[in-house]
């Protein structure tokens, strides 16, 4: 459906104030104190044993089951927002981005600038038009594997050589050696071997992400923010062979691509397949017969590895890294039930089209099952979000996950501390 070009003034079913305080007492200060750009790990870990998720996907639940379909507008005073509670509402947001459902919405916009201030994904039209497609050139977005997976394969299997060796030798594999690792790798991926420990670079970007989640209430670090492109600049001019660094050297830019800006996000957007290979480890550590099978998968010597990138979509199911889809709305747009008025944010809560028991009778088990052959039944399941916004490295990200996983020894150390 259109954006609304009459007159009418229907508008949207419309919560209280007391339903709209309990959706961002519930829903949104648990995220923004977890961090949603870089995670604060305590308060992650305080979230987890008050049981805050839960808390908040009865909450999502709750008011679908008061108001129906919606969208639900939340009367935020000078910023309203609409709910998406269904999902072909959520389907629908998606696939009209970013018009009329503008992906750069202003939250995103005061977040990201912080360290991606000419990204893709706070891009306005004009800019957007040129900066995606030179993204899924780079990243070969519509190519099911990229180009360069072969040299990408040997630096996961070399990385994870370090990581096993270590973890045998103490006894354990935790979170912050696998990350340290992962990191190492991701930066030879996207830069060459000779960004793998410019820790100066990870720890610019990391203090960057760490403002960026306060959003407008921090305020820019330019000489950072200088410091760290500068740095990022040195390798993307070595555009060592065997890199996403080469192939952009190789790709003609157009004015106003401003290719060095889209680096950070591919950084940025790899901390989420670190977290979703790290949890499948757990997961294919506590569940035998998932773990029988991708031990045969991995003996059969599949390529493709469908199994092991099956465990790693619903580990993103059960725990999204990007658990708010936000656009904003910029003409009038005409739903069913009244109108979204322009300039309104809409949110799409991932965790409750994830986890909505009422739809989904996997809701809260592990079930790689849902994502073996076509595309899921449900359109709302979108770990990489999904329509014309959908993540340009999604099909990268699975191929450093499923190798991980390849190459790390879960068998062995599902029984240790993960």
């Amino acid at each position: 459906m259109a954006a609304l070009k009459t007159g009418t003034h229907q508008t949207l079913p419309r919560a209280s104030v007391m339903e709209t305080l309990s959706f961002f007492s519930s829903v949104v200060l648990p995220l923004l104190g977890k961090g949603v750009i870089l995670r604060r790990p305590p308060m992650v870990e305080l979230a987890q044993r008050l049981g805050l998720d839960g808390r908040a996907l009865r909450t999502v639940q709750g008011l679908r089951d008061r108001h129906g379909e919606g969208p639900l507008l939340l009367p935020v005073p000078f910023h309203p927002y609409a709910l998406i509670l269904v999902p072909g509402h959520a389907t629908r947001v998606l696939a009209e981005s970013p018009e009329p459902f503008a992906t750069a919405s202003d939250e995103k916009h005061a977040a990201l600038s912080h360290f991606d201030p000419h990204g893709v994904l706070i891009s306005g039209s004009r800019e957007r038009a040129l900066r995606r497609p030179y993204n899924e050139a780079v990243l070969d977005t519509p190519c099911p594997e990229h180009r360069l997976a072969e040299r990408f394969l040997s630096i996961v299997e070399e990385e994870a050589a370090r990581l096993v060796s270590e973890a045998d030798e103490r006894g354990e594999l935790d979170w912050g050696r696998f990350a340290s690792v992962w990191w190492q790798m991701a930066r030879r991926v996207v830069l060459g071997d000779g960004a793998r420990d410019d820790h100066a670079l990870a720890d610019s970007l990391a203090r960057l992400r760490g403002d960026a989640n306060w959003a407008f209430l921090h305020p820019k670090r330019r000489r950072l923010q200088e410091h760290f492109f500068a740095r990022l600049e040195e390798h993307l001019q070595r555009a060592e062979p065997d890199s996403l660094a080469a192939i952009m050297a190789t790709i003609p830019a157009a004015a106003g691509v401003e290719p060095a800006q889209q680096v950070p996000q591919w950084l940025f957007a790899l901390d989420a397949p670190a977290r979703a290979t790290f949890r499948t480890l757990a997961l294919l550590g506590t569940h035998p017969v998932k773990r029988a099978r991708a031990e045969a998968e991995i003996a059969s010597g599949s390529r493709e590895m469908p199994f092991l990138r099956a465990c790693v979509l619903d580990t993103l199911r059960l725990w999204p890294t990007t658990p708010v889809v936000l656009r904003q709305a910029t003409a009038d747009v005409e739903w069913e039930n009244g109108i979204l008025p322009r300039g309104a944010g809409v949110i799409v809560y991932t965790p409750f089209f994830h986890r909505d028991e009422a739809r989904l009778p996997q809701a809260h088990r592990f079930a790689p099952e849902t994502w073996l052959g076509s595309r899921p039944e449900d359109r709302a399941l979108i770990p990489f979000s999904d329509g014309s916004a959908r993540c340009p490295g999604r099909n990268l990200s699975l191929l450093l996950s499923s190798a991980m996983l390849e190459q790390t020894p879960f068998i062995r150390v599902h029984s240790r501390r993960l």
